[in-house]
């Protein structure tokens, strides 16, 4: 299971089998030594809690160097922006519209405070703090006090305003070429703690296999197979939210606005989707995206801009998984979920998603960040993640299948936005 020549999802399963094995045989038992099912799961909720103290550090960083070195103009920026803006928005429309509609959370209502062995939190019926309708009011609960503030209580919309913030005054400080040198030391500064985070979190995600284990050993040992029948649903509401906005609203808006046939969208862009889907990151599926963006005929400004530069901000993957599953276990716990509520759960996902996006399991790093945001406490939070985790291999694929597609689609309407701006000379006839 430790092997580190076995790609995470298969330790991941491996996990899941060794630690069912051993909740059957064992079931709350001592397993030798006076360790027991339950010592196993608390040891494995560490790694989570490490999981998530590392994450919004990352997220700060990651952020900074993203908005601090990204060449770009104004107007190229405002399409950027614009277009990413609007796919995120349908991605959240579709997930918070079938979540609301279906309601698949509820089908674990009662296990929650079972697996979380708090017995009174399925009664817990007080809805998450959320936005409201005044944007000062919101401004006010995400704007800090202080500068710690942020990340003693993990508040990650908090910590990307103070980081766009941070990002944009590099931008303007290095242009003064007295401040070059100094700009240049923060900058490596940065570009290195991000280095060291991402190592920090590869270590971490390195065992996450065996926090899997040992919850699932505790849970099984408690209460029985029956544990996992939920997450059928979890799986397939997410996976079904997915395939309508990549399946769906890409290839129409690629034909509709971007005037490519999904024969030519989904055809000549399958190897970048599948690369993506077989390697669990949009990041190193880059230059497969940009050969296949060339096969559709698209300017290389336009394909750099979305696969290079937007690949930070193209992460409806990413943001519809995030919010889905806070969603989902929001319902779990019987919370009723208020306008306000789900719209503080979309900002925080896709905060979450801005600078940590591309790398693999990004998701997975950022989700606890979001389930905090959406008002799980904190015991929840530990307790069903490892859950999560097992069929999270999947959902991690797909994910970055998505945002591969995100990025084709991105260029496709840049490039068709420039084209009718700067329309190619046509060539003389000899």
């Amino acid at each position: 299971m430790g092997s580190r020549g076995l790609p995470l999802y298969v330790r991941v399963v491996i996990a899941v089998v060794l630690g069912a094995t051993v909740g059957i045989v064992c079931g709350a038992q001592d397993i030798v030594g006076g360790i027991t099912t339950e010592h196993l799961g608390k040891i494995g909720l560490l790694v989570i809690r490490v999981l998530k103290m590392l994450a919004i550090p990352l997220v700060m960083f990651a952020v900074i160097d993203a908005i601090a070195r990204t060449n770009l103009t104004g107007v190229m920026g405002l399409r950027l922006i614009a277009i990413c803006v609007v796919n995120v928005c349908v991605a959240m429309a579709i997930g918070l519209t079938l979540m609301n509609l279906i309601a698949p959370g509820e089908a674990w209502q009662g296990h929650i405070s079972e697996l979380a062995g708090i017995p009174d939190l399925a009664t817990v019926k007080a809805p998450p703090p959320g936005a409201s309708l005044s944007p000062i009011d919101n401004l006010m609960r995400w704007v800090p006090e202080t500068v710690v503030q942020p990340f003693s209580e993990n508040n990650v919309i908090a910590v990307v305003l103070l980081a766009l913030l941070a990002g944009a005054a590099l931008r303007s400080v290095k242009r003064d070429p007295d401040a070059t040198e100094s700009v240049g030391t923060i900058l490596r500064f940065v570009d290195g703690t991000c280095r060291v985070l991402m190592k920090m979190l590869a270590w971490v995600v390195e065992v996450v296999p065996f926090a899997v284990f040992g919850v699932v050993a505790h849970v099984v040992g408690k209460a029985g197979l029956g544990a996992f029948t939920a997450l059928s649903g979890f799986l397939g509401i997410i996976l079904l939210g997915m395939a309508i906005h990549a399946l769906i609203y890409y290839p129409l808006m690629a034909w509709l606005v971007g005037r490519k046939h999904p024969r030519v969208y989904l055809g000549r862009g399958a190897n970048a989707i599948l690369t993506g889907l077989s390697t669990n990151s949009s990041l190193a599926t880059v230059p497969i995206t940009l050969r296949s963006l060339e096969a559709m005929d698209i300017r290389p400004e336009s394909a750099r801009l979305a696969a290079l530069v937007g690949t930070n901000l193209n992460n409806d993957g990413i943001t519809l998984y995030e919010a889905m599953a806070a969603v989902f276990l929001a319902q779990a716990l019987g919370y009723d979920l208020p306008v306000g509520a789900q719209v503080t759960i979309v900002l925080a996902s896709v905060m979450a998603g801005i600078g940590i996006a591309g790398i693999p399991e990004a998701g997975l790093i950022v989700l606890p960040l979001v389930l905090s945001a959406a008002g799980l406490p904190e015991e929840v939070v530990a307790a069903v993640l490892p859950l999560v985790f097992t069929v999270d291999w999947i959902l991690a694929r797909a994910r970055s299948a998505v945002n591969v597609m995100a990025d084709m689609l991105v260029a496709i309407l840049l490039d068709r936005w420039s084209r009718a701006r700067d329309p190619e000379p046509v060539p003389d006839p000899d």
